[in-house]
């Protein structure tokens, strides 16, 4: 029984010290570039000394956004910076003074979510206004349950060619700051995977 307890105790420490063999450093982080929107989105565009022309949106389920005179433009996929550039072309056909000054900002946060799945207390798509990490998203979900093995946790991520990546995650040592790096803020669409 004593042999078998420490090889019980030897199994467990084994499990929780495991460190995967991956270049987190080479994940993009969403917090370090400008904000891609997305369906759902609230956006408001202010066109300086032309109010007619401003408008407060909701980006629509095909990506798409309806300004005055403009009509619709496409706005899922792009960032605040670029959709501006594209709308201040646009307001120039109609707008004879040089100075006309837009602005887009993003005033609500609908279209960013991912999912927990697995061994988890409540499994299931969350969304949140701000970038969530590995971590705060297995809290969200409640935590590894009393059946997960949590050092096994998987992210699946979409690359931008759609090709699916599978990410190792030892939860453990992510929650104990060992292994810090792997604590990857997620980006719309991750999925995590407790077993």
């Amino acid at each position: 029984m004593k042999t078998l307890s420490a090889a019980l105790v030897a199994l467990l420490t084994a499990c929780a010290t495991v460190h995967h063999d991956y270049d987190y450093a080479s994940e993009p982080d969403p917090r370090k570039s400008e904000y891609v929107i997305g369906v759902s989105d609230h956006l408001s565009i202010l066109v300086w000394k032309n109010p007619d022309l401003s408008a407060d949106v909701t980006v629509r389920p095909d990506g798409t956004i309806t300004m005055p005179l403009i009509g619709d433009l496409a706005a899922e996929g792009r960032t605040p910076t670029g959709l501006r550039a594209e709308i201040s072309a646009q307001v120039a056909k109609f707008v004879r003074d040089e100075g006309a000054i837009v602005t887009v900002a993003v005033t609500a946060v609908n279209s960013y979510g991912f999912t927990v799945s697995g061994n988890v207390v409540t499994p299931g798509v969350f969304t949140s206004q701000k970038y969530v990490t590995v971590l705060e998203a297995i809290q969200l979900a409640g935590g590894p349950n009393r059946f997960a093995s949590p050092a096994e946790t998987k992210l699946f991520r979409r690359s931008r060619d759609g090709a699916l990546r599978t990410i190792p995650i030892n939860y453990p040592a992510v929650l104990d700051g060992s292994q810090p790096q792997a604590n990857l803020a997620l980006f719309a669409g991750d999925q995590i995977h407790v077993p």
